[in-house]
């Protein structure tokens, strides 16, 4: 982007390239872009909050220069390269009390194109791979019910290509009363993103952040890891397959051989979380000394005993740093849902959890889930098992949970948040909250041997929907 001389001074005054290993990050470095925000707040957005609550700026990189990415724009922030590294989305505000919407840069051209239109905010965008030219994101779009994230076209498709795509223009992917933003598209083709924990839960005025996952068609959604404590955010996938992500005060990652996080050696620091992985090996991470500092660029070489200072501005947070550069696409995802408005789902034995095996006999459970105002309804009961197995059929596209009772209907155990099924979609769960280190023993379930016809529990047979606590 050429930019006058007044703005290129400007972003010389206030921005240092400092030398690294003794050379200055210049030809032999791709380009960087960066948010510069004057406070940034990374949790603020599980709480239905504004993450950059005094604006902020898109900043590009280029040899050892800092200038702005985009003008024009009152704010911008959520920079994601497209796989070729031609264009960028973007999240932007043309004027300073407007609704966050989406854009797309071209970078060889500098033009922008507003890609979103929504009454309310819409933020957080990253690319989804697809063969159609129209092109896909997922992104977070405000509305009653918290921030939803959606699968929605970049582009529009002519109507003879629109007919290929297995995906309507826009697609809500999550169902529940709560908040969600998109961290990372894997390379399997599953998002990546941020909740409150319990998921579904409004997490309170300090929410635990938590990592979950789900496919491009909202099915499948499930925590990356069980072993819940300590809020973590901003993953990020390595070239090796591995995620990293922060706790505030330190990293860790999951990878696939453990079903618990590991902890990342990384120098003492505040990490903002949304690492970038450069060709060389080196992480390019956001971090600040300490709490109630500015976070910076740094460069981080794993197993070095220091961060190597890249890009600082004064009074001002350098956070979700981006590489322009190509990358390979993410797997598609194949929708497997069927032509349903319910959903299927077998257990193949409620007794067992990672918590320990329950210590009553399950004779039953309870489907609970939430009306539009977001009181909890409950939509009726069925039979486990001896063998702790059950299979029900739940309405799709709401926020569910189950309670595992006795026979004199006491609750053993019981789900603290929500999760749903989509319409058309047939789950299979080893138990209650396993975790992925369990596997299901080679049997069949005894409630198959029995029936192929699931419980209904949509609410819509008989009348078995009726409020919480018997209301």
């Amino acid at each position: 982007m050429r930019l006058g001389t007044g703005v290129l001074a400007a972003a010389a005054l206030f921005f240092g390239i400092i030398p690294v290993d003794g050379a200055s990050p210049g030809r032999d470095q791709a380009d960087i872009i960066v948010t510069s925000a004057p406070a940034y707040r990374p949790l603020a957005a599980l709480v239905g909050g504004e993450r950059f609550p005094r604006g902020a700026q898109l900043l590009l990189v280029h040899e050892g220069k800092a200038e702005p990415l985009v003008s024009g724009f009152a704010a911008s922030a959520d920079a994601s390269v497209s796989f070729d590294g031609k264009t960028v989305l973007f999240t932007g505000k043309k004027a300073a009390g407007g609704r966050w919407q989406i854009y797309e840069l071209t970078l060889a051209t500098h033009a922008v194109r507003q890609v979103t239109a929504a009454q309310t905010d819409a933020i957080r965008p990253l690319y989804l791979p697809t063969t159609l030219p129209g092109r896909r994101m997922v992104y977070a779009l405000r509305t009653g019910q918290g921030l939803e994230l959606e699968n929605a076209r970049v582009s529009p498709l002519p109507e003879e290509l629109a007919k290929l795509d297995p995906y309507p223009a826009s697609l809500p992917l999550t169902y529940m009363h709560g908040n969600a933003l998109p961290a990372e598209v894997l390379a399997d083709g599953r998002i990546l993103f941020e909740s409150a924990y319990p998921l579904g839960t409004a997490g309170g005025a300090r929410p635990v952040a938590e990592l979950y996952l789900v496919y491009q068609d909202g099915s499948g959604v499930e925590s990356y890891r069980c072993d819940h404590g300590r809020s973590r955010w901003g993953g990020a996938q390595l070239a090796d397959g591995d995620v990293v992500f922060t706790h505030g005060s330190s990293l860790a990652r999951f990878t696939s051989p453990m079903a618990h996080e590991v902890p990342v050696a990384a120098p003492h620091a505040e990490y903002a979380g949304g690492i970038a992985e450069l060709a060389t090996g080196q992480w390019l991470v956001s971090a600040r000394p300490v709490a109630g500092g500015h976070y910076a660029l740094e460069l981080w070489k794993p197993g070095a005993a220091a961060l190597a200072p890249l890009v600082a501005e004064s009074g001002k947070d350098l956070v979700e740093p981006v590489v322009v550069a190509p990358r390979r696409p993410p797997n598609r995802h194949p929708t497997a849902l069927h032509p349903w408005s319910y959903a299927n789902l077998l257990a193949l034995d409620a007794r067992l959890s990672r918590e320990g095996n329950l210590k009553g006999v399950p004779a039953a459970l309870r489907l609970e889930t939430l009306d539009d105002a977001g009181r909890t309804v409950v939509n009726g009961t069925a039979p486990v098992w001896s063998d702790g197995s059950f299979f029900i059929k739940v309405a799709g596209d709401r926020p569910i949970r189950i309670l595992v009772l006795d026979k004199k209907g006491t609750v053993l155990r019981g789900e603290h948040g929500w999760f749903w099924a989509r319409s058309g979609e047939q789950r299979v769960c080893v138990g209650c909250h396993t975790g992925p280190e369990t596997a299901s023993e080679n049997r069949v379930p005894e409630v198959l041997m029995h029936t192929t016809t699931p419980v209904d529990l949509t609410g819509a047979a008989g009348g078995e929907q009726k409020a919480a606590g018997g209301k």
